[in-house]
Order: structure tokens, then C-alpha cells, then sequence
């Protein structure tokens, strides 16, 4: 490169598109800031239009991912559906939650956590209902079995049970599964007790300990 050019170059004076990105990007960091780092791309965009900056939300984004600022709200998270056929089970428990003892009525459910270090978890709990104590959990990535499994028999190292009782659950695969069903038959004291299809009142007491 010619010495005049580089020196040209030095003194290029900075296009209209760049003086106007500029500006917006002092509206878009006061933005951020004052939502607490709340507001994502599209409220930020929206925020531009109502104070009359409008400009397209990708190159909200764009002016965003130069700056190094996002949401710090978590995307929520949207369970699968499954297509797959439910076939009713007998509902032992038929919502009758009252207990004269402990290790008499059981009720277990998944349910799912955000972490910051593997994002998306999986939390299975077991509830005794006469204490309302959860005696049993497991948390996995995977929402499998093993990890259904892995609540009961936590519940069941804990509590040693010695007489009959009833463990209520949904219509899960987990529990629905054959593993599931074969350990239990194996403890012979646990009778497996499902909730009707689609009907979370059924098991609201966990239902209610998960949603907080």
C-alpha cells in the first residue's frame, strides 16, 4: 500500500450508516439497563419504535451481539408431547391423601430446573404424605427410568418400609414402563397406584410441591 493511501485511510471520515448505528446503540445499552438486562432483542426493538427509532429486529440484533448484551431471562422450557396411546391404570390412591402414619401413601413425579452449569435438568421426588417430607429424589439429564427408579429406591434406603404401602404416580413412561413395574413387584410391599389421564389433581400434592 502507497504511503497516501494509508494515510487517507487514517483520516476517512465515518459513513452516515456508522454515526447512526452509533446512536442507536446508546439508545439499545440504555435500554438493557433500564429493564435490568431484562429485555431481549424484540422488547428493545419495540422500545426503539415507541421513542420514533425504527430500524428492522435483525439489525437490533446485530447492534446487540456487537455490544455483548442479551436477556438474562431464561427461555421457557416446552416439554414434548407424546403420541403415543395412554392406557388407563387403576387409581388405588383416588385422591385420598390423609395418612394415619409414615410409609403408608407415597406419591412421586418429575418435574424439570434450569441450572447455569447443564441448563435443563431433570428432578424426581417422592413424597411421603403423612409428613409431607419429600424422603426420596434423584436429578439426571436424562428423563428416563433410571432416574424415576433412582427417587423410589433413595426413598425406600431412607425410610426402610415394612408394611404395605401405596406409591402414586402419572401415567409417565417412566412409570409406566416394565422395569419400573418389576421393582416394584420385587420390593413386595409397594402397590403402584396412576393417576387418570391428563388429570394432575390426582396427584396434587406433588403437583403443587414442583410448581414452587
Amino acid at each position: 500500500m502507497s504511503r497516501s493511501s494509508y494515510y487517507k485511510h487514517l483520516h476517512k471520515n465515518p459513513s452516515n450508516r456508522a454515526i447512526e448505528n452509533a446512536k442507536i446503540e446508546e439508545n439499545i445499552i440504555a435500554i438493557h439497563k433500564e429493564s435490568k438486562s431484562r429485555y431481549g432483542a424484540v422488547k428493545i426493538n419495540e422500545t426503539l419504535k415507541s421513542s420514533g427509532v425504527t430500524i428492522s429486529i435483525k439489525r437490533t440484533q446485530r447492534l446487540m451481539k456487537k455490544l455483548g448484551i442479551k436477556s438474562v431471562i431464561v427461555k421457557k422450557y416446552r416439554p414434548t408431547s407424546s403420541k403415543k396411546k395412554i392406557e388407563a391404570q387403576e387409581n388405588v390412591l383416588k385422591r385420598d391423601f390423609n395418612t394415619t402414619t409414615i410409609n403408608e401413601k407415597w406419591v412421586t413425579d418429575i418435574t424439570y430446573i434450569h441450572t447455569i452449569k447443564d441448563g435443563w435438568c431433570y428432578l424426581a421426588s417422592v413424597m411421603d404424605l403423612y409428613s409431607r417430607k419429600i424422603v426420596g429424589y434423584a436429578m439426571s439429564r436424562s428423563i428416563d427410568t433410571k432416574l424415576a427408579l433412582q427417587a423410589v429406591k433413595n426413598a425406600i434406603k431412607l425410610q426402610k418400609p415394612t408394611k404395605q404401602l401405596i406409591l402414586h404416580s402419572d401415567l409417565g413412561c417412566q412409570y409406566t414402563s416394565s422395569a419400573f413395574k418389576e421393582y416394584l413387584d420385587s420390593t413386595k410391599i409397594i402397590k403402584h397406584s396412576f393417576s387418570s389421564k391428563g388429570c394432575p389433581y390426582d396427584n396434587a400434592c406433588i403437583e403443587s410441591f414442583h410448581s414452587t
